[in-house]
Order: structure tokens, then sequence, then C-alpha cells
């Protein structure tokens, strides 16, 4: 597969942007940062020829996207927890840190990679990049996933999700004071402004549901359970956002503070968002029974609520 070949012009009301914001603009399968490699690469031919510079009416611009090059994705022996498997599904504890499946940018290291070396008997349904992957979370998102094993199981599991008949229930620490039983229900969609980001100010948007259901309250905190029966992408994290009460330690949206109040002083040490999937609940697709799973806090997660409630208590 060779390179493809685009041509765009620009429009009255795109003069004066920067380069780089008008083609991602046209361009939406394509980030900001590879949009600007590519001009760096000399690949985006026309008048302005830096990222930054500005582009004007009329002038026309071709970019020379190369062809991906994502290879199929091989076995590789990484840490997995298996909460439970039959000859239908798989149930698993995914860390943080590790992103689901290959992609631009991660042709190894995946949940995938892991599932083929410790699943004998996947299937290849979903896709050679993708088996068995019928719902995802976050990278920086740990907790309880399903994996379907084989066509007649992806089939229905995708069709629970679908129907939200799903029950999925997260653990979130929050910057300040959230009230169980608040209901969030924002539609959620590409950041106009962020290709990279999603927000409740898309022009194109899904509809979402977030509910509180559980809230602790620290001094400067909320420690919350929270239930999607939607499953956006990085729904509960644009959601909280948008209510002014960002998931602590997620830098993309606003939950990295410099300055820290001592009793919080211990999230500081935090490398990833406070956000666990900690319940999953659905019907088996084998015999019909509901099921339910969980997966306890996390080692770096608990131990920041761990000093936490020990500086509370101390005080």
């Amino acid at each position: 597969m060779g390179d493809e070949r685009r041509r765009v012009t620009v429009e009255p009301e795109q003069d004066g942007q920067r380069l780089d914001s008008f083609l991602t603009g046209l361009l939406p399968d394509l980030s900001r940062s590879q949009i600007q490699r590519l001009i760096k690469d000399g690949r985006v031919h026309g008048p302005a020829q830096k990222p930054s510079a500005s582009v004007h009416t009329g002038q026309e611009y071709e970019i020379q996207i190369p062809a991906p090059v994502i290879a199929t994705p091989e076995p590789e022996p990484l840490p997995l927890r298996i909460i439970y498997q039959d000859a239908d599904i798989v149930v698993l504890d995914k860390p943080a840190g590790m992103v689901v499946h290959p992609g631009a940018g991660h042709t190894g290291g995946t949940l995938v990679n892991a599932l083929l070396h410790h699943v004998k008997d996947l299937s290849g349904v979903g896709g050679e990049l993708r088996p068995g992957i019928v719902h995802r979370l976050d990278r920086g998102t740990s907790g309880v996933m399903v994996v379907a094993k084989h066509d007649r199981a992806h089939h229905e599991l995708s069709r629970q999700f679908a129907d939200r008949e799903v029950e999925k229930e997260y653990i979130a620490l929050v910057w300040g004071v959230v009230h169980a039983g608040r209901r969030i229900d924002s539609p959620i969609g590409r950041d106009p402004d962020n290709r990279q980001k999603m927000s409740t100010r898309a022009r194109r948007a899904r509809s979402a549901v977030t509910r509180v259901t559980y809230a602790h309250h620290f001094k400067g905190a909320s420690l919350l359970k929270v239930a999607i029966a939607t499953g956006r992408t990085h729904q509960i994290r644009v959601h909280l956002h948008s209510i002014g009460h960002p998931i602590v330690g997620d830098a993309t949206y606003g939950g990295v503070h410099r300055r820290v109040p001592k009793n919080l002083r211990s999230v500081m040490r935090l490398e990833r968002p406070f956000l666990h999937a900690v319940r999953l609940a659905f019907t088996h697709p084998g015999d019909g029974r509901r099921v339910e799973f969980e997966s306890p806090l996390p080692h770096d997660l608990q131990t920041v609520l761990d000093d936490i409630r020990e500086m509370e208590a101390s005080e």
C-alpha cells in the first residue's frame, strides 16, 4: 500500500489559521502532533512550510500521508491477572499504563499481546488487531474488563454494551466536593480545539450519562463511586472535568495541581489519573446467568488513599 495524497484549499473562514491547525481541522483522523511531523518531514507541499505559519484564502496544499504499518500482534509474556475464564469469556484486571490494543505508536506491549500469550483458545473475533475486545479502558485506567473468546460471545456482549445492560462502576478521587446522587448527562464528542481530547462542547456529540453513587469527602477532595451505562471515550474524566471537579492526577483534563494542601500531599506521587474500574456486571453470553466481577484498588492508588486518611486522622 502506497502513500495517500490529499489536496486541500484554504477557504475564506480559514484565512489566518496556523498551518497545523488548518490541516488538523480538515484531517480529523490525524492528530495535531502527527500533522506537525508530516510538515517537518516535508510531506506537506504548499506556500506555508512551518507548523506555526499562517495560511491564506485560495492557497492549495498537498499532504502526503504514509500508509500505516502495523504488524499482526505477537503473543508477549506480559504480566496479566486473569480473574475468571471459561469457554466463552475471559475477565481480567487491566493494569494502569497498558494500552488495550495495537495502534499507531503501540505495536507491542498491549493487552492484546498479553492475551495472545495467556489465553490459548482466543479466536480472531473483532479483527486480528483486537481479538475478543468488546470494550476498552483508557491507558491510565486500571480495573476489570471482559473479553469474548468467540463470535457468539462477542456479538452478545457487544449487544449488551450497546443496549446499556452492562453495569460499570468506577472509583475516582476528584478535586473539590461532589455529592452522591449527582448525575451528569452532557453529550460527549471530539474537542473542537484539540483532537486528542474529548469534550462536552463538541459540535458532534453522543449521549452519555454518569452517576455518582457514593461520595466520601476529604478536605479538598472527594472519593467517589461512579456508575456509567454508556461508554464514551474518556467519559468519566470529561464529565467530572466539565462540572469543575477533575480527577486527581489527570493531566489531560486539569487534574494535576502544582499547589496541593498538606493533607493531600501524597497525590503528588500519582503517575496517572486516580480512576479504577472496580466492578463489572453483565449477563453471561453462554448460559444467561447474571455475573459480577470486582477488582480491588491497585497498590499505587491504595497507598495514596491510605496516606490521605492517615493525614486527616492525625489533624
